[in-house]
């Protein structure tokens, strides 16, 4: 049985004068402000566009050196420097270079990005209550909406191309480190915050100097979870113009090249598991060392 005929208060054309309703009010919108936001994001395309061509025109021997030199600051670990080397070289061994240089422009940007909005947004939920009980249902739907739900009004805003893929990117990424943030801020040990203030510490001096230290570890693991969640988006982000190894992919899938997909995938693979590792590392080191400094 229909639920319209059970429940016929809203019948079948007034859900179809809602549905119009809503476009055109959108399509308004959209006409009226369109310009205007992609003016606000035009800095970002420009900023996204010159770091493509920075990693893409520069000789892949110098990207190697840096990629070496960035992986053992975070690392310390020959093993992992020298195997990150490895996997850059085989990616390009297999002609997958100027993919790789777009997907890592794309997702280094989206993480900082991340990073920026992320934390502090976990900060405000950690220290009200009130502004956590209103962040909370926002961050749930943007965890569960499909990926192409939100696409269609971006692309409306934005049309087809880097901007709409990163806000894409971003909306499913952001998630993690906003709420392990605020996981980490509130599990700081009550004793220790007495303390803090029993030694005259403000309330900026306990926020920056013990609860963000203590929860470095949670923000961390946001991080990662974060990164891991911008490159689950890169062959969806291909859909709507980025470039990246999310392109081949895509090809890969309509014509059933199943060698140039598994090869890419591949790519996006190590540059996973590069991130997470170095990343994971790098917070276990600066942990261990505030440890070490207040002993």
């Amino acid at each position: 049985m229909d639920f319209l005929t059970t429940f016929p208060s809203m019948g079948r054309a007034d859900l179809a004068a809602l549905r119009r309703g809503i476009d055109a009010g959108f399509r308004n919108f959209s006409r009226e402000w369109g310009e205007a936001i992609e003016a606000f994001f035009h800095p970002l395309l420009m900023f996204l566009v010159w770091f493509d061509k920075l990693l893409v025109n520069t000789p892949w021997p110098v990207i190697l050196g840096v990629i070496g030199v960035l992986v053992w600051a975070g690392s310390r670990s020959w093993v992992m420097t020298l195997g990150s080397v490895a996997a850059f070289f085989l990616i390009g061994y297999f002609g997958m270079w100027q993919d790789t240089m777009s997907t890592l422009a794309i997702i280094s940007v989206a993480t900082i990005l991340c990073i920026a909005i992320g934390i502090p947004l976990g900060i405000l939920m950690a220290r009200s209550n009130r502004a956590q009980s209103t962040i909370t249902p926002v961050l749930d739907v943007m965890q569960t909406i499909p990926s192409f739900v939100y696409l269609i009004p971006v692309v409306m805003l934005l049309g087809i191309g880097r901007v709409p893929g990163l806000i894409a990117v971003c909306i499913y990424a952001l998630p993690p480190i906003v709420r392990l943030t605020n996981l980490g801020i509130r599990l700081v040990d009550r004793d220790v915050l007495e303390a803090s203030t029993a030694f005259g510490a403000s309330g900026w001096q306990k926020l920056w100097g013990v609860q963000v230290p203590l929860a470095l570890p949670n923000i961390f693991a946001g991080i990662n979870q974060t990164i891991m969640m911008a490159l689950a988006m890169v062959v969806i982000a291909s859909m709507i113009g980025v470039q990246g190894l999310g392109v081949p992919v895509l090809r890969a899938i309509s014509n059933q090249y199943l060698a140039l997909g598994v090869m890419n995938g591949l790519a996006i693979v190590a540059l996973a598991i590069i991130f997470d590792r170095v990343s994971q590392r790098y917070g276990q080191r600066l942990q261990a060392h505030r440890k070490g400094h207040g002993q």
